[in-house]
This record gives structure tokens, sequence and C-alpha cells, in this order.
């Protein structure tokens, strides 16, 4: 039997008890229904994982026992997402699929196109929630790591963020030099362990946004003719990196990230 998997706020590493909160209360009771003495495993998000005995269950939260440590699982790669900010609720889905795919950070990007301007209270809120969904995706994927996600940002402070180390990308439709393939088996960049990647909302990303990311040390990259929903997009693209560099590939060989 799969042992329930619980995330802790609280970071895991020294203590021998932990205290779940009250929100884990009703599905480790109620809906799972155990009782003290039966096991589940609680993950911290930062790579910390332990098999735990549950201890007692009061109105407060649950309290654990932590046993032996799980070993993390090895990444290869560390992928950052920058993902233009979509209509409606589109972004709860991007968000739970590139969480469930391995990302390590999203940074959501007001970029021109945005229909949705989120700012004060309402960006926060909105970041609290896809922070919500990124811990449930990790989760349910068994992941050590919870991705991050990072406070909305402008595209201007966006390319400030990225990491003069990662490989940089922008993927724009209107792109005919480079497609993804050419750009992963570029041998100059085979040894390249994180991957910053630009993606546009509904629209596509503005050439001055492209020309800007360009003077910025992103390649512009193409996913061929077939123009996929913003849904899609990020999907697809990160699909094809974990596939070729990451997960997907041989992770006996991975580097803790």
């Amino acid at each position: 039997m799969t042992l329930p998997r619980i995330y802790s706020s609280e970071t895991l590493q020294n203590d021998s008890h932990c205290a779940l909160g009250a929100d884990h209360l009703r599905y480790l009771k109620t809906v799972m229904r155990l009782k003290p003495g039966d096991a589940i495993l609680v993950f911290d998000g930062y790579g910390h994982e332990f098999e735990a005995r549950i201890e007692n269950f009061s109105a407060s939260g649950v309290t654990v026992r932590l046993g032996a440590p799980v070993p993390p699982v090895r990444r290869k790669i560390r992928l950052t997402l920058a993902q233009g900010i979509p209509k409606a609720g589109k972004m709860d889905g991007i968000v739970r699929t590139a969480a469930e795919l391995g990302t390590d950070v999203i940074i959501p990007v007001a970029a021109a196109r945005s229909v949705r301007r989120l700012e004060g209270e309402k960006s926060s809120a909105k970041v609290a929630r896809w922070q919500k969904i990124a811990r449930e995706a990790a989760r349910c994927t068994r992941s050590s790591r919870v991705t991050v996600v990072e406070p909305v940002l402008s595209f201007a402070d966006m390319l400030k963020r990225a990491d003069s180390g990662a490989r940089k990308l922008i993927f724009w439709e209107e792109e005919s030099r480079q497609t993804i393939r050419e750009v992963l088996s570029d041998t100059r960049f085979s040894g390249a362990t994180h991957y910053f990647i630009i993606v546009g909302p509904e629209g596509g990303l503005a050439r001055e946004e492209v020309d800007r990311a360009g003077e910025n040390g992103f390649i512009s990259v193409s996913l061929g003719r077939q123009i996929l929903k913003v849904e899609t997009a990020a999907a697809a693209i990160l699909s094809i990196i974990q596939y070729e560099k990451g997960i997907f590939s041989d992770v006996a060989k991975g580097i803790e990230v």
C-alpha cells in the first residue's frame, strides 16, 4: 500500500517530532481513516523527507514522530519557467503541470500582451494560490522539492532575474532559424545544468520583448509550425527538455539540486 504523503511547512532536519497543521487533520483522520500508530511520509519541499508515524490527533492538528529519512530523488538539471500571465484561470493549470514536470521556479510575468494585470494584494493572493497548487503537485508526484512560485514581475525585471550561467531560451512563434531540437543538441551547451525559459501569454510575445531578451543573452527558439495554446506550450517545452536532459533521461547520473 502506498503511504499517504504530507507536506510540512516546518523544515525537517534534526527534529524527532513534527506538528502538522489543522488543514491535514480531516484528510488524515476522516478521508484516509488513519489512527495513531499508522505510517505516513512527511516532506518539507527542501529535499528532506521522512517516514513517520502518527502520535495523536488534536483540534490544532496532527503530531507525528519522524523515523528514517527517505533518500531524495536526484535531478540532472534545474528549470526556471518565466510565464506570461494568461487570461482567466489558465495559470492554475500551467503551474500545476509545470510543477508536476519538475520545474524548480515559476516566475509569473506581466508581458505586453497579458490581458490580466495583477497588482498589490490581488497579486499576492494569486501567487499564494499558485504556490499552494505547486505544493499539492509535489505531494502527488512524490517530489522532495516544491516548485517555488515567485512574485509577479515585469518583463524587464524578469530579464534581470535570469541567472547569467543559465541556458536562456525564449520561445517565439515567429522564430524561423532555430528549433528546440537544434538548440538542445548544440554541443557548446552540452554541460548546461540550468535552463531558464520564457513563454508568452495568449497572442505570444511582442517583437520588442524578444529583441530585449536577445540583448540579455536569450536565444529565440521555435517549436515548429504548430501553434500551441498557452496551456499547452509550457508543458510541451518542459517535457521536451526533461526528456532530453532531465527527469525523463538517465536520472542515475543526476546532480542534487
